[in-house]
């Protein structure tokens, strides 16, 4: 019966050391794995969201971008335009200034060239007037003959 009572006896010990772990040592030790599982789930999720979340940022950003060169573009063929608009203008503009710097250059000229004619129309009367004295041999009252000079004066 020793062998007996020493089999029932650990038995009984067995049973209480189950009955105490099952009691109180396995509760923390299930509530401490299912927190785990618990913790780990959520970070696997907060994982998955962070994830989609980067690839509708990246998407996001991605059409942003899109939009920005397209919008660039705009800008640059505008900016385009506009600079052959004001080439356009400024060219009509040089083209009206050089014709009328022309023009009046031409105006000039011939204001010059009548003044310098008047003024040779007077020197050839008055070099007529003393040709004509010197072949007289007498000097011609000029105020006597202003009409006559008048008249040489429109004649050349």
């Amino acid at each position: 019966m020793n062998l007996n009572a020493t089999l029932i006896g650990q038995l009984v010990s067995f049973a209480l050391f189950v009955w105490f772990c099952m009691k109180f040592v396995w509760p923390p030790i299930i509530k401490a794995i299912e927190t785990r599982q618990s913790q780990i789930a959520n970070a696997l999720a907060s994982a998955e969201a962070a994830k989609k979340e980067q690839a509708d940022t990246k998407l996001l950003a991605e059409e942003e971008i899109s939009k920005a060169k397209v919008q660039a573009q705009e800008i640059l063929d505008a900016a385009n335009k506009r600079r052959n608009e004001v080439l356009d203008e400024v060219k009509t503009e040089a083209e009206e200034l050089k014709a009328k710097i022309i023009e009046q250059g031409y105006a000039e000229v011939e204001a010059e060239r009548k003044r310098v004619q008047e003024e040779l129309r007077l020197k050839v009367a008055s070099l007529a007037i003393a040709g004509a004295e010197k072949i007289v041999s007498r000097t011609i009252d000029e105020a006597a003959n202003n009409d006559i000079i008048d008249k040489l004066v429109a004649e050349l």
